[in-house]
């Protein structure tokens, strides 16, 4: 407890940061669309988004480096708040993607000095206690922040002013504490090849995920506006999708403990297509209905980053895996700049159902991709635990890595075979 009540001013930041963040992507949507913004230009603010999370990505290690951990997170947070009080300012969806760009390099600078600080600070006893409160922590964050969205007035700068502040006070905690800083921790090398190396199957797993993912947050309020929901119910709608992609985490970690992970990714897959199909076919069957599709849809495509990410992990050494994590952060950002786009031109062309198409044409490219690969490399049979894995930032893997060298009890030794799967 007391080990907790240390990190409470990291969690009490992360929390504040998930209200401002999570609830910036679906505003933006709505108020888009009220202002006559075209549905291809709010696809382009949340391309913009993770065009500058990459980026913060990348560059937050080499900032903390250059002037310490309070004063880099000073800087990102400063970076985010700019952005969302020059909303209503300049009316335009070029001048509003420069300034998601600044909110997404706000996201991932502040998660990834978080995380830093965190690693240098638990041990292998407080190890499993810390993340699991932390996972919480970010997970409530990201649920209450798509609740914002029912009292939130689109298109109105106090909405934005409201989430700016959000943003400012998690600048608080941190620089407020007395705990003195950590030693700064070295930049993960970015080796995209090193996740094809280990497993193409995942690296293409981790694209998929960013496609659902991406397109439902980003592009899920244009999809419910376009079926009759209000703003408080898309706020409702969107967090199901949350809730479900969280209870689905134990029940999936504990069958890809248990067979192999290949086919658990080709069912959730499999899962996916129906529940793509059970959505898009279930917007005229009224409101429950529309909230119990988009729950079955986050419980079938939000698990399928961290299944992906402990296939990978399964054929990594220990001094791989921080650069291992980096390597399929890489590819799930590379996903995630292009899905909001993707999603938001099909559905000005085909409709509302356009997106779950897409979705689901995804997920079935990933289950031949799969059944392709396992014709090529045997069962794994000595794995690492399942672990959840917080798309945050590239570092985060440092905050894992003893939990995935940790194997589960009754794993064998791992199949002896050179080719990736």
């Amino acid at each position: 407890m007391r080990l907790l009540i240390s990190f409470a001013a990291l969690f009490l930041s992360v929390l504040l940061l998930q209200l401002s963040s999570g609830g910036v992507g679906p505003l933006d949507a709505l108020s888009g669309l009220q202002l006559g913004f075209s549905t291809a230009q709010i696809g382009l603010l949340g391309s913009a988004h993770f065009l500058g999370f990459f980026i913060g990505c990348w560059w937050a290690p080499r900032l903390m480096g250059s002037v310490g951990h309070s004063r880099a997170f000073a800087a990102f947070t400063a970076a985010g708040a700019i952005g969302l009080l020059a909303h209503m300012l300049v009316i335009d969806p070029w001048a509003w993607a420069l300034m998601r760009v600044a909110s997404g390099l706000c996201v991932a600078g502040c998660y990834t000095i978080i995380e830093a600080w965190l690693q240098s600070k638990v041990t292998n006893d407080t190890r499993g206690r810390t993340m699991g409160v932390y996972r919480v922590v970010d997970m409530s964050g990201s649920l209450f922040a798509q609740l914002l969205i029912g009292i939130l007035p689109p298109a109105s700068y106090v909405s934005y002013n409201i989430l700016a502040i959000f943003c400012c006070a998690a600048l608080l905690p941190l620089t407020l504490t007395t705990a003195q800083q950590p030693e700064t921790p070295d930049a993960p090398r970015l080796r995209p090849m090193l996740a094809i190396r280990c497993s193409p199957l995942a690296a293409a797993g981790v694209v998929v995920a960013a496609l659902s993912s991406a397109s439902f947050r980003m592009i899920g309020p244009v999809y419910g506006q376009e079926v009759g929901l209000t703003a408080g119910q898309i706020g409702w709608f969107l967090a199901a999708f949350v809730l479900g992609g969280a209870l689905a985490q134990y029940p999936v970690g504990w069958l890809a403990d248990k067979f192999d992970r290949r086919w658990v990714l080709i069912w959730l897959s499999v899962a996916a297509i129906v529940s793509s199909g059970i959505t898009a076919g279930t917007n005229a069957l009224g409101y429950s209905a529309v909230m119990a599709s988009a729950f079955l849809f986050g419980m079938t495509t939000f698990p399928i980053y961290s299944v992906a990410a402990a296939h990978a992990h399964d054929f990594a050494d220990s001094s791989e895996r921080v650069e291992l994590s980096a390597a399929l952060m890489f590819f799930y950002a590379i996903g995630a700049i292009a899905a909001p786009l993707a999603a938001s031109k099909l559905i000005g062309w085909y409709g509302p159902t356009a997106m779950f198409a897409m979705i689901a044409a995804g997920h079935l490219v990933l289950v031949g991709f799969g059944l392709v690969r396992m014709r090529v490399r045997p069962t794994v049979l000595e794995r690492t635990p399942y672990v959840y894995s917080p798309r945050t930032s590239f570092i985060v893997g440092r905050l894992f890595r003893r939990q995935r060298d940790a194997r589960p009890p009754g794993s064998g030794d791992r199949t002896q075979d050179d080719d990736g799967g």
